[in-house]
C-alpha cells in the first residue's frame, strides 16, 4: 500500500562546537588594524557575563595546541588598555606599529572607539 508521505531521511547531525572552538574562530576573525575587548569576544562566543575572564585561558590553550595564527595582541580591555608585560612588550608595539594603531604611553589605544571591531 503506498503511503501519501514518503519516509524521510533523517538528517545529518549537527555538529556541537563549543565555546572555545568559537572564542578560537572569532579571534581569528579580527582584521588587522581592529582590536576588539575579551567581553565582545565572549559575547560573540555566546558566553555570559562572566565569560570574558576565560578568553585568555581558552586562547592560550589553542595555541598551546598549535593555532599559532591568534592575535592576542588585537584583543584589549574595555577602556582600551592593552595587555602586556616586560617578556613581550616590544614584540606587541611593533605588531601595533605595523598594523597602524597607536598606543600612549598609559598603554592605552589611542582612538580605541574608531579601531573598535564590533561582530
Amino acid at each position: 500500500m503506498a503511503t501519501l508521505f514518503p519516509e524521510r531521511k533523517k538528517p545529518k547531525p549537527i555538529p556541537k562546537v563549543t565555546f572555545s572552538e568559537r572564542v578560537v574562530k572569532l579571534a581569528l576573525s579580527i582584521p588587522s588594524g581592529k582590536v576588539t575587548t575579551y567581553g565582545a569576544l565572549a559575547r560573540a562566543a555566546g558566553g555570559g557575563a562572566m565569560a570574558s575572564q576565560s578568553i585568555t585561558n581558552i586562547l592560550g590553550k589553542a595555541h598551546k595546541n598549535g593555532e599559532t595564527r591568534i592575535p592576542f595582541h588585537r584583543i584589549v580591555y574595555s577602556d582600551g588598555k592593552i595587555w602586556t608585560s616586560p617578556r613581550y612588550h616590544a614584540k606587541r608595539m611593533a605588531l601595533y606599529r605595523k598594523e597602524g594603531i597607536q598606543v600612549d604611553k598609559q598603554n592605552r589605544i589611542i582612538d580605541f572607539r574608531d579601531s573598535l571591531f564590533e561582530f
